[in-house]
């Protein structure tokens, strides 16, 4: 058997090994400085030959210029349709030979690339991978053909009630930022791009001084050092597009209708949220698990489904998006009784804020989050992505060890001061798309 033969056969074998690892005990994160303006942080694990790498740009698609909206989704979807002298399929054979799994995806506020490869192919993995991030082909025909496969996308989101209710809540809620629209654009928007502005887009999203890069497994500091300065090699160090800044949040209030023919009604509703640095943030965190984060366990679950069975699920959670924070939720109901469904948040979220919660459910969201949270790190590819958001976070390199204390240090008086300051019924916003009943705007 070939070489290449034995890679395919074994790489997926060490992928699904990795994600079947137990937890790991302790995960100690090595930050490697600033080479070549590139945020570097490694776990080492040589226990398996195999290395997860996960990169991030910020900036995303609310890099989008003006007129331009769908450009740095519709490049991301082109990275892997030729590269180089290779076409799509060319690289993709080229990838497969390797054993090579490579995966780009694109976000409001970032550009990501994941890839994981065996340490025999790794030298040839990674001049694979950065053929695709610095020579993409942009053909017309893969343009044109990925083109259509985001039209579809946006012509089902159209048809989509959920959709249709994310559209609208964004739209009314950022105002002018690129968040108040799609990253996928508009079916005008995207037939007017042309490939001179899917390389702007290209230009303007992948640039060294605004990429963090985490890896774990089979690999040295110095190796990874040396694979990044060959990895980035070509990249810019700089864009000339700014980052977007904070988006101006409307939360008026109130409930926006969107009449469409469906036999539910489906919800969106958020009110102000919290940013990740605030001091309270694990107060906030706890106080959502209690309210909405907790499945069956949480409040608006026992109080919306179980005592009145207006729907199959409701649920909470914060939002901390680089340009703004957020304490959203979503629910459909009939659309005879989503107003009483909608009534009832209202009342809950009132509730917490006016009496607060329990020692005994403080003690039992605590239990949870910091029980469940060992097990997010199942493998070297969950423990690289989790690694890349710390990054971007801007937390330590020994959060993944002082998170649960973090947790646990929150008192009951803290929580329920921060929900009397933090829980707004009056800004409570609801998008409704359906045909509600004894619901006005």
């Amino acid at each position: 058997m070939s070489r290449p033969s034995i890679a395919r056969f074994l790489l997926p074998c060490l992928i699904a090994l990795t994600f079947a690892l137990p937890a790991r005990a302790e995960i100690e994160v090595q930050d490697l400085g600033n080479p070549g303006g590139i945020d570097l942080w490694l776990v080492e694990d040589h226990t398996i030959p195999f290395v997860a790498l996960e990169m991030r740009f910020r900036g995303g698609a609310s890099l989008d210029q003006p007129g331009k909206r769908g450009a740095t989704n519709l490049m991301t979807g082109l990275l892997e349709e030729g590269a180089g002298d290779m076409d799509s399929r060319a690289f993709a054979r080229q990838a497969e030979a390797l054993a090579a799994s490579v995966s780009y995806g694109v976000g409001d506020d970032t550009l990501s690339v994941s890839a994981r490869f065996l340490s025999e192919n790794r030298d040839a993995a990674v001049e694979l991978l950065r053929t695709s991030l610095v020579e993409p082909a942009f053909n017309q025909k893969s343009i044109d053909r990925v083109r259509g496969q985001v039209r579809s996308v946006i012509q089902g989101e159209q048809k989509d009630p959920r959709d249709i209710a994310a559209r609208t809540f964004d739209a009314q809620t950022f105002g002018d930022h690129p968040y108040a629209t799609s990253k996928d654009g508009t079916l005008d928007s995207i037939a007017g791009l042309t490939r001179d502005d899917i390389v702007a887009a290209h230009r303007a999203a992948l640039v060294r001084d605004r990429l963090y890069i985490a890896a774990v497994g089979d690999i040295t500091a110095e190796e990874l050092t040396k694979l990044v300065a060959r990895l980035t090699d070509g990249l810019p160090q700089s864009s000339d597009v700014p980052l977007p800044g904070p988006a101006d949040v409307t939360l008026p209030g109130g409930a926006t209708i969107v009449e469409y023919d469906t036999p539910q009604s489906v919800v969106t509703f958020a009110q102000p949220g919290i940013d990740r640095d605030d001091p309270d943030f694990f107060a906030a965190y706890l106080l959502n698990q209690i309210l909405g984060g907790g499945g069956f366990e949480s409040r608006l679950m026992n109080e919306v489904r179980e005592k009145r069975g207006l729907t199959y699920g409701v649920y909470s959670y914060l939002v901390d998006r680089d340009g703004a924070q957020l304490w959203m939720g979503q629910v459909a109901s009939a659309n005879d009784r989503v107003a009483t469904a909608i009534e009832v948040i209202r009342d809950e979220w009132a509730k917490m804020r006016d009496t607060g919660v329990t020692a005994q459910e403080l003690e039992d969201a605590k239990t949870y989050m910091t029980g469940s949270y060992p097990l997010r790190f199942d493998g070297n590819a969950p423990i690289a992505n989790i690694a890349v958001e710390m990054q971007i976070e801007g937390l330590p390199t020994d959060y993944i060890t002082t998170r649960n204390d973090k947790v646990n240090a929150v008192t009951l008086e803290q929580i329920n001061r921060v929900a009397r300051e933090l829980l707004d019924p009056e800004k409570l916003s609801f998008v409704v798309v359906g045909k509600p009943e004894g619901l006005a705007e």
